[in-house]
């Protein structure tokens, strides 16, 4: 297949590539510079110029694939729920282009969107419309195109994660350093799911060649680590004090962060695993947080 990937000079994108290109298929990435054309052709793939926020450019993408990866995403999360939204419209693009055909569009979301609210780890086979991560509006947009007939998969992500970053707990970590401590809320007991980088990647290739309409997937290797755990190793990587913050104080702490600092969200993989055969092997998260340079991460 020729698959236009967005994202694909990213953190998880770029992973991404070697895996479809190893899998025999075309890529065609998304990047808006040169440096970001450059690397795609060195790695084999060819370049597609454009932004998110030009939608002409993500059509015309799309137009001449076979199938279409989605997970390039605004990362300023202090600005999370605008980004949310131009997500919505960029899938939107995306899936006007794809109707009337059966050509797949997986899209990107987070596991919290499988929580089913009632204590236990999200599932894929849910799709919580009453949860507060703004990520919803991705799958919004996904299952209104899936009503239009559009091929649409979602690939719901945990914490993703190597020795030089791990999703959300970058910015914690930076925040930290902010602060002069490392605080969880509480007594920590919320808990992340985790995957590696090369874990994830190779689960986009495998749901992109399965292409079943309406199928969700959770990308994690690891149901849930407690942020107590991840503090205590952040602490130790920082060298700075662990403290406990009683939930009220969390916003003043914490910021744009506050919205997730407290969240349990543990996410079960069963379904993905059995239905794509999927065995992450990668290294956990917080062997990965051991491992890092943390005087490498900005202040």
């Amino acid at each position: 297949m020729r698959i236009f990937l967005t994202g694909a000079t990213g953190f998880i994108g770029s992973r991404i590539v070697p895996e479809l290109l190893a899998a025999g298929h075309d890529v065609l990435g998304l990047t808006r510079s040169e440096a970001g054309a450059a690397s795609l052709v060195a790695a084999g793939a060819k370049a597609h110029r454009g932004t998110l926020e030009d939608l002409d450019s993500i059509r015309a993408g799309a137009a001449n694939a076979d199938a279409v990866i989605h997970t390039a995403f605004d990362h300023d999360f202090s600005n999370f729920v605008a980004n949310c939204e131009k997500d919505r419209r960029v899938i939107a693009a995306l899936g006007a282009v794809l109707k009337g055909s059966e050509r797949p569009l997986l899209i990107t979301s987070g596991t919290g969107i499988g929580d089913p609210g009632d204590g236990t780890p999200a599932v894929e086979d849910v799709l919580n419309l009453h949860h507060p991560n703004p990520r919803i509006a991705s799958e919004m947009a996904g299952q209104a195109l899936l009503e239009e007939g559009v091929n649409v998969s979602v690939m719901r992500l945990p914490q993703v994660h190597d020795t030089v970053k791990q999703g959300l707990i970058t910015p914690y970590i930076q925040m930290a350093r902010e602060k002069g401590s490392v605080a969880y809320v509480g007594d920590g007991g919320n808990r992340w799911p985790a995957a590696h980088v090369l874990d994830v990647a190779k689960l986009y290739a495998l749901a992109i060649e399965r292409a079943q309409a309406g199928a969700r997937y959770h990308a994690v290797a690891e149901e849930g680590i407690s942020a107590r755990a991840i503090a205590q190793v952040v602490g130790v990587g920082t060298g700075l004090p662990v403290i406990s913050l009683a939930p009220e104080d969390a916003p003043e702490h914490f910021g744009w962060f506050a919205m997730f600092a407290g969240l349990d969200m543990p996410a079960s993989s069963r379904k993905t695993r059995e239905l794509l055969d999927w065995h992450p092997v990668g290294p956990d998260m917080l062997t990965d947080l051991e491992a890092m340079d943390y005087a490498a991460i900005p202040a």
